[in-house]
């Protein structure tokens, strides 16, 4: 799915604390599973793992760092382990857009 490709590699977002204690909960628990969110690559991706750590690295961000070594910026996150992340709501708004008021229809079909 290739969304808004321009504003992924975007600066670096201060993320809200609940999002934050909710990675540490789950990296806590152990819990294994699949990781959504917005990359360079495709405009959203997956990884599937456990979260080994939560780093923050100068002038880049906050990454969590999975059990194969993958690192992903926390503010990026779509959903973790099936729970809204920080960027939810950004990715919840391409699915209420208006389409451009035309109802998905071509111009020259109206």
């Amino acid at each position: 799915m290739n969304i808004k490709k321009k504003s992924i590699s975007a600066s670096y977002l201060a993320v809200p604390w609940d999002c934050r204690e909710v990675i540490e909960e789950e990296m806590k628990k152990g819990t294994q599973g699949k990781i959504f969110y917005f990359c360079d690559e495709e405009g959203v991706c997956s990884k599937e793992g456990k979260i080994r750590e939560m780093k923050e690295l100068p002038n880049e961000g906050v990454f969590v760092y999975l059990d194969k070594g993958e690192r992903i910026r926390i503010d990026r996150i779509i959903t973790l382990y099936g729970k809204p992340g920080a960027s939810y709501e950004e990715y919840d708004s391409y699915a209420n857009a208006c389409m451009e008021c035309m109802g998905g229809y071509e111009k020259d079909e109206l």
